[in-house]
């Protein structure tokens, strides 16, 4: 079956992510604009996921537990979990390696920490958007040894992309490779790897309308991440 998909959206936790970005805005939107699957994914952290996960419990739409982790290469890598278990695992190893730096809101924005009501509970204090000391190799061998997926994130852009910094996509093992909503695909045939299209979403508009598919067996997480794999 056909499933549409946003696989990288930010919430309000993330200090670039607008507070609009709650639970339930979140949730609503994508149903509106016809999604199947989303995917949660802001940086180095998983603290809005639990809020997100309750909001679409009674929905038909799938919330795939997600992180955009900077590794020590000031790479940004979207890792994808089965489950929030998984997903804790690997957010205590990437959140212990991030330096102690208090986040000045007044330069990066808050950093807010929602319930299922879209109430703020807390602000997360620590940085979010900085390098975990945790190099590309390493973060893939955590995230494979709990079943996750780990997809090298907007190959395409001049920051923060795997192609910018290092020329190359190294031989980690990667199925898919992620490019932004108006990469030019030919560009980036050579590589060899199968292409997915996310929006990267700081704002409520840019949460991607039903025009990328993904073919999957079923409706389910492990469909998607045979998809994925494949």
């Amino acid at each position: 079956m056909k499933l549409f998909y946003d696989l990288h959206i930010h919430s309000a936790l993330s200090p670039c992510g607008d507070d609009d970005m709650t639970p339930n805005n979140i949730v609503n939107m994508s149903i509106i604009k016809g999604l199947d699957v989303i995917a949660v994914s802001d940086h180095n952290s998983i603290k809005n996921l639990y809020a997100v996960l309750e909001v679409a419990r009674n929905t038909d739409l799938i919330v795939i537990p997600a992180m955009e982790v900077e590794t020590s290469e000031n790479v940004h890598m979207l890792t994808l979990f089965r489950d929030m278990k998984s997903a804790e695992t690997v957010y205590k190893l990437v959140y212990d390696s991030l330096p102690n730096i208090v986040n000045e809101k007044e330069i990066y924005g808050e950093q807010l920490v929602l319930n299922s009501f879209d109430d703020i509970v807390d602000y997360e204090e620590k940085l979010l958007v900085n390098s975990a000391n945790i190099d590309m190799a390493d973060l893939v061998k955590v995230v494979n040894s709990v079943n996750g997926i780990v997809i090298p994130a907007h190959i395409d852009r001049t920051s923060y992309s795997v192609l910018n910094t290092l020329g190359t996509v190294p031989d980690l093992g990667f199925k898919c490779v992620e490019l932004s909503k108006n990469a030019n695909e030919s560009m980036y045939e050579y590589l060899g790897y199968k292409f997915i299209r996310n929006s990267d979403a700081h704002y409520l508009y840019d949460i991607f309308e039903a025009e990328n598919l993904l073919d999957c067996d079923d409706k389910s997480i492990n469909a998607i991440f045979d998809s994925l794999n494949k």
